[in-house]
């Protein structure tokens, strides 16, 4: 009986360990940070790609229109995708933490921030379009945005300081101006 369970525990043991390796070569990483120039344009066409893709494309659609192949997405942004059953339509989740390097308004021009997910973009985004809506003259904008944060960063609501940066051409984002100069 014991001449058993040490055959099973061998054999067991044996799988977990080609497992493991198998993992380890199949699987590269993708820190965002060390990858080459060329490598982190596909991955940002991948997450744009991504992106239609929540937007209802598929994943062959998103990636033709976003200049990439299907394996190239799968490689990015594979933790964000799932597949119901083998050979199923490849669906996008509702969420994801992948690494996007963003810009918001800083106090002497744009900051780069790093957001850790699609919820982080998406707030980033609306933090942008605020201060849009804020410099085309709608004051109450950015009320909403006061004393927040996106990724550890304090987001500007004074409006002075964000029409000088406006003013001094750094926000380049800013494309929508008021005829009578935005609000203050």
């Amino acid at each position: 009986m014991a001449r058993k369970q040490r055959a099973r525990r061998k054999v067991a043991r044996s799988k977990a360990s080609s497992n493991a390796r198998n993992n380890k070569t199949r699987f590269r990483s993708t820190v965002p940070s060390k990858l080459s120039e060329r490598s982190f344009s596909a991955r940002d066409r991948a997450l744009h790609a991504l992106a239609d893709m929540r937007h209802g494309a598929s994943i062959s659609r998103a990636a033709r229109e976003n200049g990439v192949t299907a394996r190239t997405v799968k490689r990015y942004a594979g933790s964000a995708l799932r597949q119901n059953r083998p050979g199923g339509r490849i669906q996008v989740t509702k969420s994801d933490r992948l690494v996007r390097y963003l810009q918001i308004p800083g106090p002497n021009g744009p900051i780069e921030i790093t957001a850790h997910g699609s919820k982080e973009a998406s707030d980033a985004a609306r933090y942008k379009a605020a201060v849009n809506r804020f410099l085309r003259g709608d004051r109450n904008a950015l009320a909403p945005w006061h004393g927040k944060k996106i990724a550890g960063i304090e987001l500007i609501t004074a409006g002075r300081t964000l029409k000088a940066l406006a003013d001094k051409g750094l926000l380049p984002y800013s494309l929508y101006r008021s005829f009578n100069g935005g609000a203050v």
